[in-house]
């Protein structure tokens, strides 16, 4: 496996959860003295990962929140790996895509500059064009494969015509399909992002690509079920089967945040919160 998914993997096993907890710093919905500026909005950033790490097994941090916020907010973006244990895996989910030296610069500022583990990334250019980031042998790429948002259906669902190695099939299962086949050569560095609200959908990605992890978000405020991310969300085959959690890493972002808006034991009801999706979102057997 690739170094990310050892990572991950110890990760997981120690907290016994597939949770991922997201960073998503939109001002209005902190609490007031949190919001107030860009320190409060750093204590807010600090008081979540104390209070979520004892139950995450990685971290998501939504890059156009820290981007929204200018550049005080990129240096509160790379104050996020610093206060993140280097023992937590960190996401950056930048949904990013380009070709040749661009794709390069954005991988050094993902990676190198922000210090992630992994990256959000749009396949829409053709997998190949995102090589600087998939050669990257230490790191790891999320492809969106079939989104969580309520629009996602009308390119991701579109029919794909058949070709002499591909079944006709939806966009999104092609988009795996042809993620699964790249992963052969770079290494378990490959993933998906799959989100939890089309239950049909989820299956039909994992069955076109049955040994990709995946990363699922969309569960809790956006409506999917914790239940079917578990019965179909876990890789079948190696190589994400060979690590803890059969490679699936579940996102919550504001089914936690959102206990602690309150201006009373903002730790202490993050902290339930977290502890609390950990529990729902127990280890799935290797």
């Amino acid at each position: 496996m690739s170094n990310y998914l050892n990572l991950l993997g110890a990760s997981s096993a120690r907290v016994g959860s597939l949770l991922c907890v997201g960073i998503d710093p939109v001002p209005s919905a902190l609490p007031v003295t949190f919001r107030e500026s860009h320190a409060g909005i750093e204590r807010w950033i600090d008081t979540l990962i104390a209070a979520a790490a004892p139950h995450a097994a990685a971290f998501k941090m939504n890059l156009a929140y820290f981007e929204a916020l200018g550049s005080e907010g990129m240096r509160l973006a790379e104050h996020v790996r610093r206060r993140i244990p280097s023992e937590i895996p960190l996401i950056v989910d930048a949904k990013r895509g380009d070709i040749g030296a661009t794709v390069a610069a954005q991988g050094v500022a993902i990676f190198d500059v922000l210090g992630a583990d992994a990256v959000t990334a749009n396949p829409y250019l053709g997998i190949g064009a995102l090589a600087p980031f998939l050669d990257r042998t230490d790191k790891f790429t999320y492809l969106l494969c079939r989104t969580s948002n309520p629009e996602s259906s009308e390119l991701q669902s579109l029919r794909v015509s058949a070709s002499d190695s591909d079944p006709e099939e939806t966009l999104a299962e092609r988009v795996a399909r042809l993620a699964g086949r790249r992963a052969e050569g770079a290494a378990g560095r490959i993933g998906l992002v799959v989100g939890a609200t089309d239950a049909a959908a989820l299956r039909q990605v994992r069955a076109a690509a049955p040994g990709l992890p995946l990363l699922v978000p969309g569960i809790g405020a956006q409506g999917g079920e914790v239940s079917a991310v578990l019965a179909d969300g876990g890789a079948r085959t190696a190589p994400g089967s060979s690590g803890v959690g059969k490679g699936l890493l579940v996102n919550v972002g504001r089914g936690i945040s959102d206990a602690g808006a309150t201006e009373e034991r903002v730790a202490e009801a993050l902290g339930a919160a977290a502890a609390e999706w950990g529990r729902r979102l127990a280890i799935l057997a290797s």
